[in-house]
């Protein structure tokens, strides 16, 4: 299972039409395209995917859809996870894995646990879940922030088999690969720090901007597995102006724009987001994608 989830997962936006719905259309057409761009693994229902304003009901039709439109046969991560442990608990109880290959899990926001209380969290769901888990940490969306020592504790746990990183903190990393089993896997969750994480024994990303371009992600992380730093880097800078403005404006606003510029799906998103961005923010994120397409 870990080796399936090396490389480029792509953190799939939630295509949305003018009245809110699910646009099913954009989706196939985001599907197709991110597979075709060298995606390795799809995260479903993650953040980008704005599953805090979808409910059960659009969730489970949402994934269905996926799986029933996977050509390259991907491996799906689904997010699942929440600040009240029990909720969650029934969530896995009531859900049906069949076609999902781990989940991924954000820590439990706006209660700030302790690391003890993150930690039978995680142990809980472990313990309840048929299939493995990755431990999702976001600080600058939850408040908290799991702390090394108590990812390395939660490593020890046969069915949590990695960690989705997006602290922003590298100290932090080589702790956790340093003192983790050596098959736990380190994911970065920012784009930007891709070739800095996977140095240090990172397998890969889950990335945003690799639902409008994942061949340059692609690349980035392929550059990296063949120890090529110099050749990621090249494409790390070709990439650095569209990852500065999701980091300015916002995600999955901004990749929306994007997908939108590309004709995939249009950029509505469900409040309290909303897909309105100052001018000059739209006009650079205009000249970048018209530029990286030409």
């Amino acid at each position: 299972m870990n080796q399936r989830l090396h490389g480029l997962g792509v953190a799939l936006v939630t295509p949305f039409d003018k009245n809110l719905q699910v646009d099913w259309q954009g989706l196939e057409r985001l599907l197709t395209h991110t597979a075709a761009g060298g995606a390795d693994y799809w995260v479903v229902q993650g953040s980008t995917g704005e599953a805090a304003t979808i409910d059960e009901t659009e969730k489970q039709a949402i994934l269905t859809y996926i799986q029933s439109h996977n050509p390259n046969t991907l491996p799906i991560v689904y997010g699942l996870g929440g600040n009240n442990t029990k909720a969650v608990l029934q969530q896995i109880a009531q859900q049906d894995f069949t076609g999902i290959d781990a989940i991924m899990s954000v820590s439990p926001y706006y209660n700030k646990p302790s690391q003890q209380g993150i930690y039978e969290h995680y142990k809980q769901l472990a313990a309840a879940s048929p299939v493995p888990i990755i431990l999702y940490n976001v600080p600058s969306r939850t408040g908290s922030n799991i702390a090394p020592e108590t990812v390395i504790q939660l490593s020890e746990i046969a069915n949590i088999i990695g960690i989705k990183e997006a602290s922003g903190n590298l100290a932090a990393c080589i702790e956790i690969k340093k003192k983790a089993p050596s098959d736990f896997l380190l994911i970065t969750g920012d784009d930007v720090l891709t070739i800095p994480i996977m140095a240090i024994g990172g397998v890969g990303v889950i990335s945003v901007l690799a639902n409008a371009f994942p061949q340059p992600m692609q690349a980035i992380v392929q550059a990296m597995q063949q120890q090529d730093p110099k050749r990621a880097q090249q494409h790390q800078c070709e990439v650095y102006e569209l990852q500065k403005l999701i980091l300015e404006g916002g995600n999955p606003v901004v990749p929306k724009h994007m997908l939108a510029m590309l004709d995939i799906c249009e950029s509505h998103v469900r409040l309290p987001l909303v897909p309105t961005l100052d001018d000059n923010l739209l006009m650079r994120i205009h000249n970048s994608v018209q530029s990286f397409e030409g």
